[in-house]
């Protein structure tokens, strides 16, 4: 995720948020079957199920239905402080389909952008990977592994992101660290990334109500007084016009909460806990205007398998992550991963220090990534465990220009690393996006992970 500010991370609409348990609608979690790989190449099926984010649900008061957030706004009588918040407001189930557009079939989960339901209208969702429990996050760590998946991203246009990566929140979303969360992950709490988003409404148990700020251009989404920031691993942000594969770091291990300069807000933002450029790579940025698009070597108008391995340098899951590499497989071909074409850097095709290093000198960016620990950071977050995070939103910070045009946007597009896509500059503006392609819908399908080489042939 890389917007210039903390507004949204995810755009939505929806009624409120919190953290006491709802029963007002019943919460049964989509089903979807993964496949863990053995070295040999057999795979396992896992039945395991998704959870919506709890920043999308309703969220109520526990004593009736009243509202404790509506469009941007807290209800003061129920939520006049943070703890007060949490004790009166309860979270409750989801309509996953109805009113989300979530649904599974199998190995399959399909996100669909704007979805009308019976009392409003939605944008955007996240959800996140259950384990066998059906209650707590399923925890990752890819070191000395690899991870594969197919996309079907056809019907995502300039201006959207269906994303898959990993982020490191709590295995039960925070619940026993924070009494006061009742709800935990089987509803979906406890969400951080590197940017450290102000717009999540409860963090570590309370509600996010000081210096709560409405959005000047989402009228249901607003921010708070603390951000909530971890370590992630966008394994993939794209649509059908870029891509990117970005590792991200903090200099914090696990779920924190942060205020003032830590969260890096605005022109702190190279002085916060957490690396929010990231280290990507992104074939159009990286000089390949040719590799992944419609038509192109690696043609988003059609399914397509993404394979990405985290190398260590003594080939162990113990060891320090030095490399991140990415192929793809279409109609049956395996495709390797593009090579850079860039004045002054070697033709890397994968992300290591050295390929980071050199990228930031190229594009005269600040290596915010060095300094907060680089791929051995981002390997000790696998260590901890992280959670997979599979969602679809538009951009009311930078217009997902970042992802899939020239950015930034008073930059020269000729110079290295502006131009990120074919995307026009007028183009991913929320109202528009969400008015012109409400039907966008991102699908991902068999979910692999095993040792290298194990999870595609």
């Amino acid at each position: 995720m890389f917007p210039t500010t903390t507004l949204l991370t995810l755009s939505f609409v929806a009624i409120a948020y919190g953290q006491q348990v709802g029963t007002l609608t019943p919460e049964t979690h989509p089903k979807l079957s993964v496949q863990q790989c053995t070295a040999g190449g057999s795979c396992q099926t896992l039945q395991r199920s998704v959870v919506l984010d709890s920043n999308w649900r309703w969220l109520h008061s526990t004593s009736g239905s009243t509202n404790c957030y509506t469009g941007n706004t807290w209800d003061t009588s129920l939520c006049p402080d943070p703890t007060t918040c949490a004790q009166n407001c309860a979270l409750d189930g989801a309509d996953y389909q109805g009113t989300y557009g979530i649904t599974t079939s199998g190995n399959q989960l399909s996100l669909t952008f704007v979805t009308d339901g019976q009392y409003s209208t939605n944008i955007g969702s996240r959800v996140y990977l259950l384990d066998s429990d059906d209650t707590t996050y399923q925890m990752f760590n890819l070191k000395n592994q690899e991870f594969t998946f197919d996309v079907d991203m056809s019907k995502l246009p300039c201006g959207l992101n269906g994303a898959l990566y990993f982020v490191e929140m709590d295995k039960d979303g925070g619940k026993s660290r924070f009494p006061s969360n009742k709800a935990g992950s089987k509803y979906g709490t406890g969400y951080c990334d590197t940017q450290c988003p102000h717009d999540i409404k409860f963090i570590n148990g309370e509600a996010n109500v000081l210096g709560w700020a409405g959005s000047d251009s989402d009228p249901n989404a607003g921010t708070g007084q603390y951000g909530t920031c971890c370590n992630e691993m966008d394994i993939w942000e794209a649509n059908s016009n870029g891509a990117a594969v970005t590792p991200h770091v903090c200099s914090v291990s696990g779920q924190v909460r942060c205020e003032g300069t830590d969260c890096g807000d605005g022109d702190e933002r190279y002085d916060g806990i957490c690396d929010k450029d990231g280290c990507d790579f992104n074939s159009f940025r990286m000089g390949d205007q040719t590799f992944l698009g419609i038509g192109k070597t690696v043609d988003t108008s059609a399914k397509f398998t993404v394979v990405t391995q985290f190398v260590t340098a003594d080939n162990t899951t113990s060891g320090a992550l030095s490399e991140i590499r990415r192929l793809y497989v279409q109609n049956g071909k395996v495709i390797a991963n593009s090579k850079t074409n860039i004045p002054g850097m070697d033709a890397f095709d994968s992300i290591t220090d050295d390929f980071c290093n050199a990228q930031k000198e190229a594009f005269g960016d600040t290596n915010s990534f060095e300094k907060l620990g680089g791929l051995k950071q981002m390997g000790a977050a696998f260590e901890t465990g992280m959670v997979l995070v599979m969602s679809i939103w538009d951009d009311h910070a930078a217009n997902m220009l970042w992802l899939d045009s020239d950015y930034p946007t008073d930059a020269d597009p000729s110079s290295p690393g502006v131009a990120r896509g074919p995307c026009p500059a007028t183009s991913g503006v929320p109202k528009d996006v969400e008015t012109q392609s409400p039907g966008a819908t991102v699908v991902f399908s068999n979910i692999k992970f095993g040792p290298i080489g194990s999870t595609y042939a």
